[in-house]
């Protein structure tokens, strides 16, 4: 029988390090990345910053030629070759995932690391869109000494795999 979902995530601000965070899920505890602007409750695109803010987590990706689908309560897709996430502010697609070939400024999601192994999407800016507000808040996964991130919160991958089948469509991260 699958564990029942956590309602929230919450992360806080680590001691002495405004780009490292401590995530707490219920009773466990794990340490994170967050953007390498630290956090802000005024998020613009490209500023490097981590929102302070509640955000449902709504779906999420993972790469098939890294391994077996995690187990997880939420919608996961694997990654295509194909795939990209568009960050250009003006755009209509902005904020949201297009297909290659892609002109304007993007991310990509088979990336030559192992960030996006396994990659869940955000709702921020995602439901009510604001151009250039922050774009690809993702919780994935970190770089070795959790180095910041562009703006999203990672954390290692033994802790996203005992974390990912506690994640259900109604769980909130909040980024104090």
């Amino acid at each position: 029988m699958p564990a029942k979902p956590l309602p929230e995530i919450i992360v806080r601000p680590a001691p002495g390090d405004r780009r490292r965070a401590i995530v707490q899920a219920g009773s466990l505890t794990f340490r994170a990345a967050l953007g390498r602007s630290g956090r802000s409750s005024r998020k613009r695109e490209g500023d490097g910053a981590t929102p302070i803010a509640a955000m449902r987590i709504l779906y999420g990706f993972y790469r098939r030629d890294h391994g077996a689908p995690p187990r997880s309560l939420l919608k996961l897709i694997p990654i295509r070759s194909w795939m990209l996430w568009c960050d250009a502010p003006g755009d209509a697609n902005y904020n949201r995932p297009v297909r290659i070939p892609f002109g304007k400024s993007h991310e990509v999601l088979t990336r030559d690391d192992s960030l996006y192994d396994i990659c869940l999407v955000l709702d921020w800016n995602m439901s009510e869109r604001k151009q250039g507000a922050g774009s690809a808040i993702f919780f994935h996964l970190t770089r070795p000494g959790y180095t910041p991130t562009e703006g999203c919160v990672a954390i290692a991958r033994r802790d996203m795999e005992r974390l990912l089948p506690l994640i259900g469509p109604k769980t909130m991260l909040r980024v104090l």
